[in-house]
């Protein structure tokens, strides 16, 4: 059966970052891949023409990957704590009623960047298994520089309990990955793409695989 995959970022780069190999692999499978991308800079700290430039970086890493669509919702970042909640939640709902996925990668609630953790709040109250919601499965994702800098606390810590085999995905990962020229930092930062690479080998190894990316399962409908 087809899916309908859509995946919530707070920040253009999160999608790649966090399941960039995933998203290739539901594209070669026959899936549709829709993204969301919560925010964009404050203009009060991001110039126009940083805002331009990362639009366009999204898109040359978006046709690589094969991804269908992309919603920009526009709230200002670092600053989704200055609205209501429910305005937030309301903005995904309605990209999900419009896109009707049947799964849902979002970010981590443990991650140190409070944008991710608003983003996870609202998102899970956007898809409630209530009022015919076709949400049927929803995988939280790590982020490098963020998931890993989490308080180190248990309910804070990403425990990842699904893996997706991208062995044959990784390079087209890191190649999306490399439109993002603005983000990609020198080694040893994590969001280089040294690091990229040497997380999705850890995992792999974990399961005995080349490469993979790794989830926690949130809810599963079957």
């Amino acid at each position: 059966m087809k899916n309908n995959v859509l995946v919530i970022a707070p920040h253009a780069d999160d999608e790649v970052l966090g399941c960039g190999g995933t998203i290739a692999r539901h594209i070669d499978q026959g899936d549709e891949v829709h993204a969301v991308i919560v925010t964009c800079g404050d203009p009060d700290i991001y110039p126009a023409e940083v805002q331009l430039r990362l639009r366009q970086e999204l898109k040359a890493s978006h046709e690589i990957l094969g991804i269908s669509s992309v919603s920009f919702l526009d709230f200002l970042a670092p600053k989704l704590d200055i609205y209501p909640g429910y305005k937030l939640a309301d903005a995904i709902g309605t990209a999900i009623r419009l896109l009707q996925p049947n799964i849902i990668y979002l970010p981590h609630r443990g991650d140190i960047h409070a944008d991710h953790r608003l983003v996870y709040q609202a998102t899970l109250v956007a898809s409630r298994p209530i009022n015919g919601c076709s949400v049927r499965e929803i995988f939280c994702y790590e982020t490098l520089s963020e998931t890993e800098w989490a308080p180190p606390s248990g309910d804070e810590a990403f425990i990842p309990t699904v893996f997706v085999d991208i062995t044959n995905y990784l390079e087209q990962k890191l190649k999306a990955m490399t439109c993002y020229q603005s983000q990609i930092k020198e080694p040893p930062h994590p969001r280089s793409l040294d690091a990229i690479a040497a997380l999705a080998k850890l995992r792999g190894a974990t399961v005995s695989l080349g490469a993979a990316e790794a989830f926690m399962l949130v809810r599963q409908i079957r």
